[in-house]
């Protein structure tokens, strides 16, 4: 008996193609970034850590309002107690202000490719449908010069590009990112070109916050050790608040702190954290190290680019899907190696492909099914074997798979395969002669 395959959850991006209008770029965003406010803020796919970060930023801040400044306005003078409590909430707003900047604002991804990049002298002359169909393959690495140094860049199968230098491809957010520094879990984004400075700020005010409570936790324990002419200890013990405040900030000074002295330097030789862990350029020249005055002033001094995405633009038409030309197809570097050897992302989806009611999966599932129905009603028991083998579109792909030069890899997404269109054509193909032959043996019969 014939099931009918259960109904999927309708796409936001194929219902807007469906009634015509384009979906905006945040809809079909191929990374695994998460958007707010209709494509204004980008955050990274473990943006729920960022409210673990503000909370520990202001619960302890709170605990020392309340327990330490209030109780210190009554021992300083009027406006020297206020300004202690408004100086922490001062500075506490600053920091969380600065931890939004990093983790709602593009780190500098490159956008991706709708196709591969044509070799170089390639004239684009193929052979359509002949027996010579030029199979032009990428190299993996190409040289640039930087400072008069030869520095390698790699081609990304993902986005299918060569990365710029000082670019990676970060696995955690799935984009190539401008001078990656690392994923930061902590304040969910990846920290590259447009957010360093933001992050190292958010990490030195942290800091800076650590140093300020802990300091006057510890004039609170002083003052009530002079007030009541007891020891330290004793002191202690009547502040409790005082005591946790003092332990907390101790270990997360160690924590921000090392963090900020570990970028200090890392800013002073014009390193990233990625580059560093990973080309110790103690062992060799670094080509973008041009000196400490200088390197300061490229983090700290010099505009900010803007970002290469318009999230919130529509998708134009002219990127929907194209039929080209079936030769002179490029291969991807990582094109016959294993799929573990390929780095982690997902294969772009064009907006206009949405359009498609099924894939391969599903037409060889009604074409079995229906194929069953057959027998059991026996109209067809005696058909030869060979119309069975003609219904199986996967054998006739075997002879006619042919690069597309948009798809440089097939990637799996979602548990599902995205199958191209020449790929649904050839399985419709499969089925109509399936049918045809059934009507000849019926005819015969």
């Amino acid at each position: 008996m014939y099931v009918v395959p259960p109904t999927r959850d309708p796409d936001p991006a194929a219902v807007a193609a469906a009634d015509g209008e384009a979906p905006r770029v945040y809809k079909v965003w191929k990374g695994s970034n998460k958007f707010f406010l209709g494509g204004r803020f980008i955050f990274g796919p473990d943006v729920r850590s960022l409210f673990l970060t503000m909370f520990l930023i202001i619960a302890p801040v709170s605990i020392f309002c309340v327990f330490v400044a209030r109780k210190l306005m009554d021992d300083f003078s009027r406006h020297s107690g206020i300004s202690i409590m408004v100086v922490a909430v001062a500075f506490t707003l600053y920091d969380i202000a600065l931890l939004l900047l990093t983790s709602g604002r593009d780190p500098g991804i490159i956008p991706r490719n709708a196709r591969p990049p044509e070799p170089e002298g390639y004239d684009g002359n193929t052979e359509i449908g002949g027996s010579q169909t030029p199979q032009l393959s990428l190299p993996r690495m190409k040289d640039v010069v930087v400072n008069g140094i030869t520095v390698k860049i790699k081609y990304c199968d993902t986005c299918m590009l060569y990365r710029p230098p000082r670019c990676s491809h970060c696995s955690v957010c799935n984009n190539c990112v401008e001078r990656f520094d690392h994923h930061c879990p902590w304040v969910g984004q990846c920290i590259g070109l447009r957010n360093y400075r933001f992050f190292y700020m958010f990490v030195f005010s942290t800091t800076l916050l650590c140093i300020y409570v802990f300091g006057f936790c510890w004039v609170y324990v002083i003052r009530i050790k002079n007030a009541e002419q007891t020891s330290i200890w004793r002191a202690m013990i009547k502040t409790p608040a005082s005591i946790i405040l003092i332990i907390y900030t101790f270990l997360s000074v160690w924590f921000v702190g090392g963090l900020s002295v570990f970028h200090l330097y890392l800013m002073s030789t014009n390193q990233t954290t990625y580059e560093n862990f990973r080309y110790r350029y103690d062992r060799r020249v670094n080509p973008y190290n041009r000196g400490v005055v200088a390197n300061f002033k490229e983090i700290f001094f010099t505009c900010i680019p803007p970002s290469k995405n318009k999230f919130r633009t529509r998708v134009p038409r002219e990127q929907g899907f194209q039929s080209g030309s079936l030769g002179g197809a490029f291969i991807s570097p990582n094109m016959w190696k294993p799929v573990g050897d390929l780095e982690m992302g997902r294969k772009p989806v064009l907006w206009d492909e949405a359009r498609i009611g099924a894939d391969v999966n599903d037409l060889q599932a009604g074409l079995s099914d229906t194929d069953s129905l057959d027998d059991k009603n026996g109209r067809f028991g005696d058909a030869s074997p060979d119309l069975r083998r003609e219904t199986s579109p996967t054998e006739g792909l075997q002879g006619h798979a042919v690069l597309h030069p948009r798809r440089s890899s097939w990637g799996h997404r979602s548990g599902s395969w995205e199958m191209p269109l020449e790929v649904l054509a050839l399985a419709d193909g499969a089925g109509e002669s399936n049918l045809a032959s059934r009507g000849k043996v019926s005819a015969g019969n």
